[in-house]
């Protein structure tokens, strides 16, 4: 599975921005798609996550509950984040990921395939 991320910019704290990831390749090996960050300085994080098929569950990790929304087109192959009330601690790369195993799991580790990453930079 080839990945890639788009979206990222520059935005003032409480502005929006969307994250766009398009997939292709084996997408049948696709059991769920996650958005990670990293800042520097700190361990890549899971923000949120969708299961590829099905009714579509999602997680969030607390910090983005409320402002972030992650969504699926399996149409087009595509997650989307929608980040919304940007904070300044939300500065990082956002990478998107696939994970074929079972289950929404936070450890990085456990997805298969990497975007490349996109910068989104908060400004205070």
């Amino acid at each position: 599975v080839q990945l890639q991320a788009s979206g990222g910019g520059l935005v003032q704290a409480g502005g929006s921005l969307r994250l766009s990831c398009a997939a292709s390749g084996s997408i049948f090996s696709i059991n769920v798609m996650g958005w990670f960050r990293q800042a520097p300085g700190k361990q890549r994080e899971l923000v949120a996550a969708i299961f590829w098929s099905g009714g579509g569950t999602t997680d969030y990790t607390d910090s983005v509950k409320g402002r972030f929304t992650i969504s699926r087109d399996n149409a087009k192959n595509m997650v989307y984040l929608q980040m919304n009330s940007l904070k300044p601690e939300d500065t990082a790369v956002y990478y998107c990921a696939v994970r074929r195993g079972s289950g929404i799991i936070y450890y990085s580790g456990g997805y298969d395939y990497w975007g490349q990453g996109t910068l989104v930079t908060v400004s205070s």
